[in-house]
């Protein structure tokens, strides 16, 4: 009898570490199938169109553009880094497969859509003048002035098509709106043409308290969205987090943060 026992314990003890090791091997695999399962993603912003994107002093890439991908990236269960790139290179990066979507404060054109796909909007702008608030500025009058921008943005197409060579005006394009600013604070811009949001940021800052929004803000239908591939399934995914991070209240939230 005793042997008896003495073998049956020694049949469960084998059946018990059997199991822990089926049960060890199904974990493993569960990990690997969710490791897999994660998305890796390099996402592209410009890194110096305050608020929506910028570079703070140590070097970290910031702005509402960010926070808003953190917040698609955790609702989609994705691993997301975010890459600096220079405007003008940041579409032809993309196709270059440099990375996987930009999220930049990019406006949705025709032009833009002939080349990448975009998700749903994330955030609809205005434009206004910027100006000095002395009066020599004149948005209804506006007559031999040096009219500025960024290039490659709705704002430089609006002023480029309404005034440069009309009435004595030129409009200058600037590779940042930072740089458009700091002429026009030097005098060799009279005004700038802006989205609302950069404008009101740039107020905000110390030694600006001459100039202000000159005029009526100008409603152009300009809607951000993020850009990817041309039918890259990403659009699918992200169009889904978007609606999730409008419903669940966090994209007001993340607004609130950075534009009141």
């Amino acid at each position: 009898m005793m042997k008896r026992l003495l073998v049956l314990t020694a049949a469960t003890a084998f059946a018990l570490t059997g199991c822990n090791k089926a049960q060890d091997s199904d974990t493993a695999k569960a990990d690997d199938a969710a490791a897999k399962e994660q998305k890796n993603l390099v996402i592209a912003t410009e890194a110096a169109y305050p608020p929506f994107n910028d570079t703070d002093a140590n070097g970290n890439i910031v702005g509402f553009d960010v926070d808003v991908m953190n917040a698609l990236c955790e609702e989609m269960s994705a691993k997301c880094e975010i890459v600096a790139q220079d405007w003008d290179g940041l579409i032809p990066g993309l196709l270059a497969n440099k990375y996987d979507a930009i999220i930049a404060g990019m406006s949705v054109t025709p032009e833009r859509q002939a080349q990448v796909d975009f998700s749903d909007s994330y955030f609809s702008n205005t434009i206004v003048w910027l100006a000095k608030n002395d009066g020599s500025f004149d948005p209804n009058n506006i007559k031999d002035k040096v009219l500025a921008s960024q290039r490659s943005t709705t704002g430089a197409a609006y002023i480029s098509e309404k005034y440069d060579g009309k009435d004595g005006n030129r409009v200058q394009l600037y590779d940042t709106y930072t740089n458009a600013y700091l002429d026009m604070k030097a005098g060799r811009n009279q005004a700038v043409m802006a989205e609302k949001v950069s404008a009101s940021d740039w107020l905000k800052q110390a030694g600006n308290q001459d100039f202000g929004l000159v005029g009526d803000e100008i409603d152009n239908n300009d809607h951000l969205g993020i850009a990817m591939r041309k039918g890259d399934s990403l659009k699918t995914e992200f169009d889904a987090a978007l609606a999730k991070i409008k419903e669940n209240g966090k994209l007001a939230e993340i607004e609130k943060a950075h534009f009141q």
